[in-house]
């Protein structure tokens, strides 16, 4: 791997601005989570398709692949719907408090998928966060739909990340996203015309100010964010990536207060409950980081 300069480093944070600014467009943008989504993976996968197009990259997968990415498409589109409608039924810091949750999903359904034990430690720190998350839900009880759907998407968002972290070992960033943003496309669709009023002209007439956040959301916040980290990555250790992501909710929180300061103003206890759940996260990927270079070199001392 070649050296990292401050570039890089500031470009990798600049990434982590970027994903905690998504909640910020999600509680500006005026439309509900259904249609939102539907607009976000549409335009970030024919963005997404050009890239492919213009780097050369082969689009031919498997059936075997295709149905593997289309359930990983169904699941970021859960993930999305639920997030952005946690916001529309809490606000920003409840959203990312309990988005940072995906720690604690992380340490049971990562062991089943990879078949291995789950770490002492990982029980440890999920308790941890099972208690930031109560002291959140008992100093904010209003916000209980919020604080349900922001967990039910930090477990969208770990099942998707797990399921992810296989395919791309063996397949290219770009494909693989391209056709889960199709197939989570054509799963909204049919969400939308089932359950919804279908694809009528109400669902086309935005206001100027959503067609621009949601150009915002779809291009900058989705497929330039998606191709950046993986180029990032080539330059900075996968552990100082993942330890920065986990920044995340600290930088959204903090935008959130100054957008928004007389919504997003909560109660002591709510910032007690998320500087638990955050601290316990990336303690946790500091361990997992140490035990990864102790494993590599056995004389590292303690």
């Amino acid at each position: 791997m070649p050296n990292a300069n401050y570039k890089h480093y500031l470009h990798l944070h600049f990434l982590v601005f970027i994903a905690g600014f998504t909640a910020i467009l999600g509680e500006v943008i005026s439309i509900g989570s259904f249609p939102l989504v539907w607009y976000r993976m549409l335009i970030a996968g024919v963005l997404m398709f050009a890239y492919i197009k213009l780097t050369k990259k082969n689009l031919r997968i498997s059936k075997r692949l295709a149905i593997q990415l289309s359930i990983a498409g169904v699941i970021i589109a859960a993930h999305w719907i639920t997030f952005f409608e946690a916001i529309n039924q809490s606000n920003v810091s409840i959203t990312l408090a309990m988005f940072s949750s995906g720690a604690f999903f992380a340490s049971f359904v990562e062991p089943i998928i990879f078949k291995r034990k789950i770490l002492w430690y990982e029980i440890l720190f999920g308790v941890i966060v099972i208690f930031g998350v109560f002291l959140i839900t008992q100093g904010e009880l209003k916000y209980i739909n919020g604080i349900l759907l922001g967990l039910a998407s930090a477990l969208f968002s770990t099942l998707f990340a797990v399921i992810n972290g296989k395919l791309i070992l063996k397949h290219k960033a770009s494909v693989i996203s391209f056709y889960e943003f199709l197939s989570g496309v054509v799963c909204i669709s049919i969400g939308i015309l089932f359950f919804y009023d279908g694809f009528n002209l109400e669902f086309f007439t935005l206001t100027n100010k959503d067609w621009l956040y949601i150009a915002i959301l779809a291009s900058i916040c989705t497929a330039y964010a998606f191709i950046a980290a993986v180029e990032v990555m080539k330059y900075i250790s996968p552990f100082t990536v993942i330890l920065s992501y986990n920044l995340e909710p600290v930088y959204g929180i903090i935008l959130a207060l100054i957008f928004f300061p007389e919504k997003e103003q909560m109660s002591s206890q709510f910032y007690y409950g998320a500087i638990i759940v955050i601290s316990a996260v990336v303690l946790d990927a500091v361990i997992k980081n140490y035990r990864t270079k102790k494993k590599r070199n056995p004389n590292l001392s303690g």
